[in-house]
């Protein structure tokens, strides 16, 4: 058995049109499979009280193949249709664990054109891909190498909303080992404006890619709006907009990826904020920037590439008063506003705010990973008595 990360290989192909056809009509009967499964598990529990698990589900799908309504199934492999059930059971089974929220259907505007096969509908040799179903491999562009004998477990062929057309490859990596070990530690601020601020001081700007890219975007929106529902021009008009979409996500996704790589591969820990983005984009003043941010794609990509090469990620509860808390003496400060951007403790110390938080928070992982071993900041009030010993006071008779 294979100790190696699974690794995923992303790269641009162009099908040809009998390739454009075949996979067009594959995502539509996935997206159709998972649709009527999703329905017949929800009736079966809202009527009967019945859990309908994947086996249940591949027996439906070989009933529906047979019908002459669904007759068009058997035109496309069988092997993506099964891997979209198994997806349905995995949502199923993250709803049970309270990990994700109900499976819902899947649209045909907007939910994600994709289609997975196993090793048994796809040829891999000497660098080309044959799926199922195709004559003719597929013009991949090879944008970079993959793994040396590189066997891919999974392939999984998507369109985007702009037209283009991905591959991924699920391969084992020899490559993804964890690197030597190192006793450098750095705590990490998100922002706004300062995307990043680290506890050595380090400022990193925020790209700010939406609103680069903001003038053209409302200008391709005000040109869709003003389309005729359902006409070829409105369709255009669409892929438009997601092209600039497409553009901003992808110098969002490479900034991220540059800036996380860097970070593993200095710091053996790295301590961030535990914040809920999820309920921070509901202040509509900050929602557009806070998005554009990518707070939460940025700790995702921090995450699997610590546990690849060995590093730790530190999470710091997200109450935790990182910028009102002096770092050098320990005081408390009962006020932040958010225009305050530098503000000078009892003690004499004049703090940046974000390069303050980077250190508190660094400090409160450790503190936090070491049980407390006196690594956190003493936390002190403005009066200049420790919150420890007010609490002692307090409850003196």
């Amino acid at each position: 058995m294979s100790t190696h990360v699974k690794r995923a290989f992303k790269y641009r192909f162009s099908p040809t049109d009998a390739q454009a056809a075949e996979l067009s009509r594959t995502f539509g009967c996935v997206r159709k499979v998972y649709n009527m499964a999703l329905q017949a598990r929800t009736e079966a529990w809202t009527l009967r009280q019945e859990r309908v698990n994947y086996n249940t589900t591949s027996a439906m799908l070989t009933v529906w193949k047979k019908t002459e309504e669904l007759a068009f199934l058997n035109e496309v492999s069988s092997v993506p249709l099964q891997q979209c059930l198994r997806h349905l059971q995995a949502a199923y089974t993250n709803f049970f664990a309270k990990r994700a929220r109900y499976p819902r259907f899947k649209s045909k505007k907007k939910a994600r054109a994709s289609a997975e096969y196993t090793s048994s509908a796809f040829r891999f040799r000497d660098g080309k891909l044959t799926l199922a179903k195709m004559a003719e491999p597929l013009a991949i562009v090879w944008s970079r190498p993959l793994p040396r004998d590189a066997k891919p477990s999974t392939v999984t062929v998507s369109r985007d909303a702009a037209g283009r057309w991905f591959v991924s490859m699920l391969c084992d990596d020899p490559s993804v080992k964890p690197l030597p070990a190192t006793d450098t530690t750095v705590g990490i601020d998100t922002g706004l404006d300062r995307l990043l601020t680290l506890s050595t001081g380090e400022k990193i700007t925020n790209p700010k890619h939406e609103r680069k890219h903001r003038a053209r975007l409302a200008k391709a929106q005000r040109a869709l709006a003003k389309k005729d529902k359902g006409s070829n021009n409105r369709a255009k008009a669409r892929q438009r907009v997601a092209k600039i979409h497409a553009r901003i996500a992808d110098s969002r996704r490479d900034r991220l990826h540059k800036l996380t790589t860097r970070l593993v591969r200095e710091n053996q820990t790295i301590v961030i904020e535990d914040l809920t983005v999820r309920n921070m984009v509901k202040n509509h003043t900050l929602a557009r920037a806070i998005s554009d941010a990518a707070w939460s794609e940025f700790r995702s990509l921090l995450e699997y590439k610590a546990a690849w090469y060995g590093r730790e990620v530190i999470a710091v509860d997200r109450f935790f008063p990182s910028s009102r808390l002096c770092s050098v003496c320990g005081t408390l400060a009962s006020k932040m506003p958010l225009n305050v951007r530098t503000w000078t403790c009892d003690c004499g110390t004049t703090h940046d705010r974000d390069v303050n938080a980077a250190r508190n928070i660094l400090a409160e992982g450790l503190s936090v990973s070491v049980c407390g071993a006196g690594v956190r900041p003493q936390r002190r009030t403005p009066g200049g008595q420790s919150a420890t010993k007010q609490k002692a006071s307090r409850r003196k008779p």
